[in-house]
């Protein structure tokens, strides 16, 4: 069996118990560039996700800790749905995608992995992204580092 090295990813498979949440703090934060934040709005902010299913895996949040789309405010949830707009607007100029995957996994058996804070996922999808990899190796090949990413998506 071939294996690929990963090592990213340790700090995902050791760190699994987050003591915080990876979405607060986000407002007061002065480390975009540390924290992969790539726009803020006034409830809501997009941030690259560290472990992505393609390239350009983007979260959408708001500020404020809440479990469930139904805790928001309406200016929050407003505010959250146009930075998923210009997000993806943004997406589209530098990285030129076919299509797009866009949602919310709410609750931990629908796959959120931080279930106490809604955050909605914003994936680019090309031809082609899906090959033999997952299907033979279990594996997800992303081809740009997140610094690169980081660094094409916030260059004006």
């Amino acid at each position: 069996m071939d294996k690929i090295w990963a090592p990213w990813r340790s700090k995902y498979i050791y760190f699994k118990d987050y003591k915080r949440c990876i979405f607060c703090g986000n407002k007061t934060s002065k480390r975009d560039k540390d924290r992969y934040i790539i726009d803020r709005s006034e409830y809501s902010f997009s941030m690259l996700n560290l472990y992505p299913y393609n390239n350009g895996h983007v979260m959408v949040a708001p500020y404020r800790h809440v479990k469930g789309i139904e805790n928001l405010k309406d200016l929050e949830l407003i505010d959250l749905m146009k930075l998923v707009v210009k997000t993806k607007s943004i997406l589209g100029k530098k990285l030129k995608p076919r299509g797009y995957n866009v949602g919310m996994n709410i609750g931990k058996v629908a796959g959120a992995g931080f279930a106490a804070h809604v955050h909605m996922h914003i994936v680019p999808r090309w031809i082609g992204d899906t090959n033999f990899m997952p299907i033979i190796a279990g594996s997800k090949i992303v081809s740009e580092s997140l610094e690169a990413m980081y660094k094409l998506l916030r260059e004006k």
